[in-house]
């Protein structure tokens, strides 16, 4: 059995398409499907339960006798701009505690989603050090972040002392995704799909302006990656049972704005048109400039695959989703 929380999200139903595909066999989504297209995410899916979150534990207490279960936790509180901390807490501390405890005491697999957004600031660096000391030195910069960094270290608690683990367990540090299904995100979606509306149109492209001298317009760097890469880790993740860890997942380089921009410009087959923007004020004091994963830990775990440039990924996204008149996975 498996159980993929936060199952109508971005990643989750992105994640279920690449079970179904294999035939992993039955798949319960724990997801609010609230009025906002969720459902469409799942709209091509066969599921063996679509879960509301309040109903979580009790539907897990009913997989009590099904001892090969895995859980992919991908749901939480994902906005960055989210202020009701109290709520965080609850959803993104207290809930994934309780599947790891749970987990643990019935011999379950858990691969969970933390994100690049503990990194805070990246001054600490992109070293996904899953030790309590290594955690120790990270300083995230909002709530979100911060949670998911607070359920880090409770893992790494939990794996150096003599307490019960999960058959298996596995912490993923998502960087900057972007692909199908990520349209109910409202500001939270990717800058790819922000972006494609107004080229398609013919208008400009707006990008923020910088304000680091070293830096130009369009100059700040992001690990963008493509979701299907993302899925590929888990589902690899999924078929080595042995392999337990915290683990980035990102492509390791490092890409500009204005490289993203261009490259939808080219998707779309649209002359390039770029206005650089003020940023919000409230935001400058936090802005990350540069993010980029480092990947040796996932390499030396055993993962080989390769992952998708960004002029591929972007290309991809265009053409077989956003120009088209189903964009759903």
């Amino acid at each position: 059995m498996i159980v993929v929380t936060g199952g109508a999200g971005f990643i989750g139903s992105n994640l279920i398409a690449g079970l179904e595909a294999r035939g992993a066999g039955a798949i319960a989504a724990v997801d609010w499907l609230g009025n906002e297209g969720k459902w469409r995410n799942l709209a091509k899916r066969e599921l063996a339960a679509i879960v509301p979150p309040d109903d979580l534990f009790s539907y897990l207490g009913s997989l009590r006798d099904h001892n090969d279960t895995t859980i992919f936790h991908l749901g939480a509180i994902s906005s960055t701009t989210e202020t009701d901390a109290d709520l965080i807490a609850r959803t993104n501390i207290e809930l994934p505690q309780k599947l790891w405890r749970l987990a643990a005491e019935r011999g379950w697999r858990l691969i969970y989603a933390s994100s690049a957004a503990t990194y805070g600031d990246g001054a600490q660096g992109f070293d996904d050090d899953g030790s309590s000391a290594g955690l120790a030195k990270l300083r995230p910069m909002n709530a979100y972040g911060w949670s998911k960094h607070v359920f880090d270290r409770f893992v790494a608690r939990q794996v150096s002392g003599n307490a019960a683990r999960p058959r298996q367990w596995a912490g993923l540090k998502f960087f900057n995704v972007f692909g199908p299904n990520e349209y109910h995100k409202g500001t939270m979606r990717s800058v790819v799909h922000q972006i494609h509306p107004r080229i398609v149109a013919g208008e400009t492209a707006r990008l923020f302006k910088s304000y680091r001298p070293d830096v130009p317009d369009g100059g700040q760097k992001r690990d963008f990656i493509w979701v299907g890469d993302c899925v590929d880790v888990m589902l690899w993740l999924y078929d080595h049972p042995a392999v337990n860890g915290l683990f980035n997942c990102g492509t390791g380089q490092a890409r500009s704005f204005e490289d993203l921009a261009l490259a939808v410009f080219a998707a779309a087959g649209k002359p390039s048109k770029i206005v650089y923007i003020d940023m919000p004020p409230e935001i400058r004091p936090r802005y990350q400039y540069f993010t980029e994963a480092k990947m040796e830990r996932l390499r030396a775990a055993g993962y080989k695959a390769p992952f998708m440039p960004l002029e591929d990924g972007i290309g991809r996204y265009v053409r077989d989703f956003l120009a088209t008149n189903e964009p759903y996975l």
